[in-house]
């Protein structure tokens, strides 16, 4: 897997979340949220080192249920999971060395 560009208006279930094989980040943000085209570059760098990682980018805000049932308060939020179990978690990252600290934990390369 590779990047995402576009935030999805469609969020997966939770109950899919929980039975996903593999590693994933989910990505709570949006397009128009500043602290997020910040990080994108940072997001997008770290997955081209950790190609097989799985990443979904999931437009958040008020009520949607995905987000609240992460307790996602601030955005970008990712949450790194290993077979749909959540791991790790950085809000708002302003570094590369973090982002790929996390991935190291899901991602055996």
């Amino acid at each position: 897997m590779s990047f995402v560009t576009e935030y999805t208006d469609s969020e997966p279930q939770v109950r899919d979340i929980e039975t996903m094989a593999g590693p994933a980040v989910l990505e709570f943000g949006n397009s128009w949220c500043g602290y997020c085209r910040r990080a994108e570059p940072l997001v997008k760098e770290a997955l081209a080192i950790h190609q097989p990682v799985r990443h979904i980018r999931i437009a958040d805000g008020s009520g949607r249920p995905l987000g609240r049932s992460f307790g996602v308060k601030l955005w970008p939020t990712l949450i790194f999971l290993k077979e749909g179990k959540e791991v790790s978690r950085l809000v708002r990252p302003a570094s590369l060395a973090a982002i790929l600290s996390a991935l190291d934990q899901i991602d055996a390369r």
